[in-house]
């Protein structure tokens, strides 16, 4: 009788083991929060902010000893269980540095104009090249193309960064919407369905 129990608990335990899948979710809230502090150095200030403290896990003194052997079994399942997201590191901070000037620069004024805005996929387009003289398009479908190299490899070195290159989209996604809500007053930006709007 004790070794049928013994067989079944090892069959139960080693059961538990295989069917363990590590939920690794994109943590939404710490992405949109980061994509607030990026966006707003690169369009406000030239200085990085500091990165945010991390958060020391809770010790597990009054653990059951159910939950203590189930930890034992499966120590990988607690990778996930405090959310954050990674966005400076060396590439980052390259990649600010030159927004920030673009948008210092050529970038600031045409936007300001209303010739450039932002899209809703989280990148720049040309909206209305009437509104930029002749002689200046050259330069500025060249601003456009830089930003746009640097929004792509921005999202990109995040995923990487957090060992998630899957959330890559994810990323683009909450970068745009952050776009769109610090845009300034008379920026264009495209809306939900693609159509120019101004802000």
């Amino acid at each position: 009788m004790r070794k049928r129990l013994y067989v079944i608990l090892t069959a139960l335990a080693v059961t538990l083991v295989g069917c363990v899948t590590i939920n690794v979710y994109f943590p939404e809230a710490a992405a949109q929060k980061a994509a607030d502090q990026f966006i707003g150095n690169v369009l406000d200030q030239a200085t990085p902010a500091a990165p945010a403290p991390k958060t020391p896990k809770p010790a597990a003194d009054g653990a059951q000893p159910s939950a203590m052997l189930l930890d034992l079994l499966i120590p990988a399942a607690q990778a996930a269980d405090v959310p954050d997201i990674r966005i400076q590191t060396s590439a980052t901070e390259a990649i600010r540095a030159r927004m920030h000037a673009r948008f210092q620069g050529t970038l600031g004024s045409l936007l300001d104009s209303g010739a450039v805005g932002f899209t809703r996929d989280g990148m720049v387009a040309m909206r209305d090249a009437a509104k930029v003289p002749l002689s200046a398009r050259a330069q500025a479908n060249a601003t456009v193309a830089d930003e746009n190299r640097d929004r792509a490899a921005l999202y990109r070195e995040i995923a990487h960064a957090n060992n998630h290159p899957e959330w890559e989209s994810q990323i683009r996604a909450t970068f745009a919407k952050s776009w769109i809500e610090k845009a300034r007053a008379g920026w264009y930006y495209q809306d939900a369905g693609g159509a120019w709007q101004k802000k």
